[in-house]
């Protein structure tokens, strides 16, 4: 990979220090944006269909419009390709270009940018700390992948903070929500369990692929509301992510949970290379 990375910004690949979108662009100043991460496995974005069709509902969510799945695919291979980037991250960042100060949005096309870079790879397990602000499950933009996420800095600065790797929110209820960037699972008394989407998760991609696997593999598993607090109690837990893939939680609130990873936790894991191993869209 080139020493400046290579990117594509509404349609045009070159180098990141000589492209460039408006300092008036809404999602630089308010926001507005969609955005997804995909990991790239041989030089393929891993399960682009469903990243794309979760990135077309967030942005219909906002009211933004989406380019073409076969143009984003062309500059997405483009990026990728420029920076000889083989296993990698992949981030599309679709905004609502630049508008007036305030939160009006002009009648502009949106901002597309395709960027992407090397992984550094996570530890094979995962502490966790709790963090004390709510998700609003009941909020406008709940359950969409947006750019705004200054809550999930704050939250993950205060995880480190606390010697952890990644926060835990609750939503208004009192309920388990998701972390920073993950979805949350924890086993039970040999159970599965994660939220719901009414808790005010993003459902992720890895955690759909998650449960389709464990169903398959005759697992016991559910999507049910749990007091936050059943996180600390688990047998083993697991945080699922685009990046993460499956990963062992060993500390929850400074709690050791019994075995980090569990037995379910590691079956789901092999099970989860054995796919990236068979098919690369899902």
């Amino acid at each position: 990979m080139s020493s400046t990375p290579i990117v594509c910004v509404n349609g045009t690949v070159g180098p990141a220090d000589e492209l460039a979108i408006s300092p008036l662009d809404h999602g630089l100043l308010v926001g507005d944006g969609v955005f997804e991460t995909l990991r790239v496995y041989r030089g393929v974005p891993f399960a682009w269909r469903r990243h794309l069709e979760r990135l077309e509902r967030s942005a219909a969510g906002l009211g933004l419009s989406v380019p073409t799945i076969a143009d984003l695919r062309d500059q997405a291979d483009a990026v990728l390709v420029a920076n000889q980037l083989i296993d990698a991250r992949l981030r599309i960042t679709i905004t609502g270009g630049p508008a007036p100060l305030g939160s009006e949005r002009a009648a502009v096309p949106p901002t597309v940018v395709v960027a992407a870079s090397a992984l550094t790879p996570w530890p094979p397990t995962a502490d966790v700390v709790t963090v004390p602000w709510p998700r609003n499950e009941r909020g406008a933009t709940a359950g969409l992948k947006t750019i705004s996420y200054a809550e999930n800095v704050r939250a993950l600065a205060h995880a480190h903070e606390h010697g952890a790797g990644e926060a835990i929110f609750a939503n208004t209820r009192g309920e388990l929500c998701e972390a920073t960037g993950s979805n949350v699972f924890l086993v039970r008394a040999g159970e599965l369990l994660t939220p719901p989407g009414d808790s005010g998760c993003l459902l992720g991609v890895t955690r759909a692929l998650v449960l389709e696997l464990a169903a398959a593999a005759g697992m016991s598993c559910r999507e049910v509301a749990l007091p936050v607090g059943a996180l600390a109690e688990a047998d083993e837990a697991f945080l699922s992510s685009t990046t993460r893939e499956v990963q062992a939680i060993a500390h929850v609130d400074g709690h050791p949970l019994p075995v980090a990873p569990g037995p379910v936790t590691a079956a789901l894991a092999a099970e989860f290379d054995a796919l990236i191993a068979r098919d690369l869209d899902p």
